[in-house]
């Protein structure tokens, strides 16, 4: 993939994401790290992230969704963040985790309602 590839899911990263995180992020990526930060870069955010068939709001809903199922918190805190950037609400976040309470368990669900309220706290939401 290109150099055009990357450059566009710099773009995208930073839009969804803001300059503040994916600037740290690539800052702290080091010789082991760094093939993973342009495999993300390229891939996730600059083919997937900027194809038409969906808006970022939803792919946004999306991704809480299967980040809270697979219990991945740390992912799911970077994206929560990106959710609110791409007008997602907080009620629609709950209903998100709702569902994901019915579908992949309580536990899951549980934990994400956790991460969500401590970034909440944090951004004073």
């Amino acid at each position: 993939m290109s150099e055009e590839m990357f450059e566009k899911g710099l773009a995208m990263r930073r839009k969804v994401l803001g300059d503040a995180y994916v600037d740290s992020v690539l800052k702290g990526a080091d010789e082991f790290s760094q093939p993973l930060q342009e495999y993300v870069t390229k891939y996730c955010w600059g083919d997937v992230w900027n194809r038409p068939g969906l808006e970022l709001r939803t792919r946004s809903l999306l991704n809480l969704a299967m980040l809270a199922a697979l219990n991945r918190p740390h992912e799911l805190k970077i994206h929560l963040r990106g959710a609110l950037n791409n007008g997602v609400s907080k009620q629609e976040i709950s209903e998100v985790f709702l569902q994901v309470a019915a579908y992949c368990g309580a536990p899951a669900a549980m934990d994400a309602i956790r991460v969500a309220g401590e970034l909440f706290r944090e951004l004073g939401k």
